[in-house]
């Protein structure tokens, strides 16, 4: 038997002119995690597809423990001992925990049979790897951790050896990060196998035993992680130093530039989402608003965008009131001098199906520089688009490219590029640096702390906590739609992560 859970040999994958995966040679040990780091588009997620049976290589040979492998779908993958836990989850959110682990692997046509077998087996699994879940309780009303708790024992239990880890802590609070952790040293010590793709270089540097860089499709190195550092994996993967600390100077609040006053906010079902939240943000500041995904932040954002309407409250954007319980008009809250850089960039940010130069003027289509009347001057549009991709190194540099075939780095460029390029007096940023690699994060991170330093008042909301700290002048804490607490930008990782998770708040309610 091969010490080598995997082995990819010579490994190659062209999406036409795109050469994705370049002779790829891989060798994962047994009982051990691995990590696999690259930019955006180093071809990171292409191999793992390779290896799951999502695509099949031009080339190349898998080995599993020493035996050639025919991975031809996903269903082969998991026969081979292969699961997968992606970063955006595949549960069905309004079944049970019980009934999403059995899915796709019933055994038999009588279900109460399967579902008594697959409940004691799902109570063995649990105990083994320290993975409490109620099997009864619904997938939508469970908090990502456990969710995430819920994809792994899924793959476990179809008996996978090898598990592959996309992005695992993008959506979890530090506290949540460190118990997947320990989960996955307890896997480790089971005897299965992890592959870590992450773009966090210190949870490579906190979990793994072996790290591999990718870039632009190949495989340029494979370190011991204990004999190598964060500055040389940065710049393994980008072929440059990279400057990993935010270098910013003490900030010059000048006056109020938006003012938010006792906001609240219902979804479509009526439950609410923000509840009486009150801040302000001033000119040459960036207030960043910390928390767990779900917490109430889109819908603020939305909110002060025009994007959704309020319940109740008011907002004042450069000292002229707004009102924000009305049917909502994002082009009017442009006007007035806000930008906004949405979470979401697919969904609400881009039109993937566009050209770049289309996207690069998305929302501001109506600037007399871009044409009169009803008429667009396409030739000053691409213009527009090519000073923006040159000043923002958008890759490729082609304003004629379909927004769908650029990596998710560079589309998060191409929004950053159109909002921060109208010299706003406002800025409010989603997710600034979601998936994004660490050539690009240093590149946005510079850009936004450029913009304080003009006077421009910046409201940023990261899942990344040391993003957060990393950028923000002062921290508002959201919990449950309300400000959990504010705190400055030097609170300890275990401070915030309390007020995250609600916990002073529920003290505060037991005294």
């Amino acid at each position: 038997m091969s010490d080598f859970a995997i082995e990819l040999k010579g490994i190659d994958k062209r999406f036409g002119a795109v050469h994705a995966n370049k002779n790829i040679n891989l060798q994962v040990a047994k009982g051990t995690i691995h990590g696999i780091i690259g930019e955006n588009g180093a071809g990171k997620s292409t191999l793992m597809s390779i290896l799951y049976g999502f695509y099949q290589a031009d080339s190349g040979e898998i080995f599993i423990s020493g035996q050639k492998a025919n991975i031809k779908d996903s269903k082969a993958a998991i026969s081979a001992g292969i699961g997968m836990v992606h970063q955006h989850f595949m549960l069905v959110e309004n079944f049970s925990v019980l009934e999403n682990i059995m899915l796709g692997a019933e055994e038999s046509a009588i279900l109460t049979k399967g579902i008594t077998k697959a409940r004691a087996e799902l109570k063995r699994l649990e105990e083994q790897y320290e993975m409490e879940v109620d099997p009864d309780a619904i997938i939508e009303e469970l908090p990502v951790g456990v969710q995430q708790r819920v994809e792994i024992l899924k793959a476990i239990y179809r008996k996978a050896d090898i598990l592959i880890l996309d992005e695992p802590t993008g959506v979890l609070t530090p506290a949540e990060a460190d118990h997947l952790f320990r989960i996955l040293a307890q896997l480790k010590e089971q005897g299965k196998t992890v592959i870590l793709i992450t773009h966090k270089l210190r949870e490579i540097m906190a979990i793994t035993d072996e790290v591999s860089v990718m870039r632009r499709g190949e495989m340029v190195a494979t370190r011991k992680t204990s004999e190598t550092s964060v500055e040389e994996l940065a710049e393994l993967m980008v072929g440059r130093r990279v400057l990993l600390h935010v270098e910013k100077g003490e900030a010059k609040p000048g006056e109020v530039k938006l003012s938010v006053r006792n906001l609240t906010v219902r979804d479509s079902r009526g439950v609410t989402m923000v509840d009486n939240v009150s801040f302000d943000v001033r000119a040459g500041e960036i207030v960043g608003i910390a928390g767990v995904a779900g917490n109430g932040q889109s819908e603020l954002l939305e909110a002060i965008a025009g994007m959704r309407s309020a319940t109740s409250g008011t907002v004042t954007l450069s000292g002229q009131p707004v009102d924000v319980t009305g049917p909502g008009d994002p082009a009017d809250m442009r006007r007035r001098g806000l930008a906004h850089v949405p979470e979401d960039r697919h969904h609400t940010g881009l039109v993937l199906k566009f050209e770049e130069a289309e996207n690069a003027m998305l929302g501001y289509h109506g600037d007399r520089k871009f044409g009169q009347s009803f008429l667009l001057d396409v030739e000053a549009v691409r213009k527009d688009a090519m000073e923006k991709i040159e000043q923002y190194d958008i890759r490729p540099p082609n304003p004629r490219l379909k927004t769908a075939n650029f990596s998710g780095g560079n589309q998060q460029k191409i929004v950053l590029a159109r909002e921060m390029e109208r010299n706003p007096e406002v800025l409010i940023i989603g997710q600034p640096t979601r998936g994004v690699d660490v050539g690009a994060i240093e590149f946005i991170h510079k850009r936004i702390i450029e913009m304080r330093d003009q006077g421009k008042a910046i409201l940023l909301v990261s899942v990344e906590l040391d993003e957060i700290r990393s950028l923000a002048d002062r921290i508002i804490v959201m919990f449950a739609g309300r400000i959990a607490g504010e705190r400055n930008p030097d609170a300890s990782e275990g401070e915030l992560g309390l007020l995250m998770a609600g916990v002073e708040q529920k003290l505060e309610a037991a005294e």
